[in-house]
């Protein structure tokens, strides 16, 4: 299929002895893993690259750490030479917003060079046309991510203004939607206790192209159900730095929560049929 590759492993050796799920190559629009960067050190971004750099689609810089970390130049650098794309966390628009300061975080943006910019109102209120009027300005220079739901775990948002709220941002010009889940993955398509609310996510992507959502499933038991539900190649977010390769082998059926729906079961003593 166009768009796909043969699977390789991270030495780049090709594991043709195997049946495996295809992944879309990279710059994928399915199969997303969205990371997110807590405050990794420099060795710890260049591990990261070494070990899962093929799988690691965008690196979210979570909160507003860009604006305390003393490494951000150098270590957008050691991303950018890699060709993983970064976003600065949605919480530092947020505050920009409230402030009435996005002309300098803009201004900021483009002097880090960075070509992405996430949109959210988790944490604050914000006028649907406020951020649809957004969404529709930076997109016509930056690729916008846009979120949607609440980071407070005690908010309930009926299924049906999920879908309208990430539609009004699909159609304004985001290039993804992010369903809210937290880096904790106690709030928005999660409960309290991590539980993924599934009606909630059947009727989103009853009524839209799950390709179009990124997911926050930061929990291995919400990426395993996600994969089930959705395909090894649905789009995942706010996974953390050290489980990007447990959820590669979750995608590709290497791990014994996802064997029996992604590894075909062969016949004979070689494994073929």
């Amino acid at each position: 299929m166009e768009g796909e590759r043969a699977i390789e492993s991270p030495g780049g050796e090709r594991a043709g002895f195997l049946e495996l799920p295809a992944r879309a190559a990279k710059p994928r629009e399915r199969g997303i893993t969205h990371v997110i960067d807590r405050g990794l050190s420099i060795a710890q971004v260049d591990g990261l690259v070494e070990t899962v750099g093929e799988v690691l689609d965008i690196v979210k810089l979570g909160w507003g750490t860009a604006l305390v970390t003393a490494n951000l130049k150098p270590k957008l650098k050691r991303y950018e030479d890699h060709g993983i794309p970064v976003v600065l966390g949605g919480t530092l628009t947020e505050v920009a917003i409230r402030q009435g300061r996005v002309d300098g975080l803009v201004a900021w943006l483009r002097e880090l060079g960075l070509n992405h910019v996430e949109i959210s109102d988790g944490t604050i209120e914000l006028d649907a046309g406020v951020k649809t009027g957004l969404i529709e300005k930076l997109a016509r220079e930056f690729t916008v991510l846009s979120e949607v739901g609440s980071k407070d775990a005690d908010f309930i948002m009926a299924p049906y203004v999920w879908v309208e709220q990430i539609e009004r941002d699909l159609a304004a010009g985001a290039w993804k939607v992010i369903a809210e889940g937290r880096e904790s993955g106690t709030a928005g398509i999660a409960r309290a206790d991590g539980e993924i609310r599934t009606g909630l996510v059947d009727e989103i992507v009853h009524a839209i192209d799950a390709q179009r959502i990124i997911f926050d499933a930061p929990r291995h038991s919400q990426q395993v159900w996600f994969l089930k539900q959705l395909g090894a190649e649905c789009n995942l977010g706010n996974i953390a730095a050290e489980d990007v390769l447990s959820l590669e082998t979750l995608r590709l059926g290497l791990r014994a929560d996802t064997v029996e729906h992604f590894s075909p079961n062969g016949h004979g003593t070689d494994g073929r049929a």
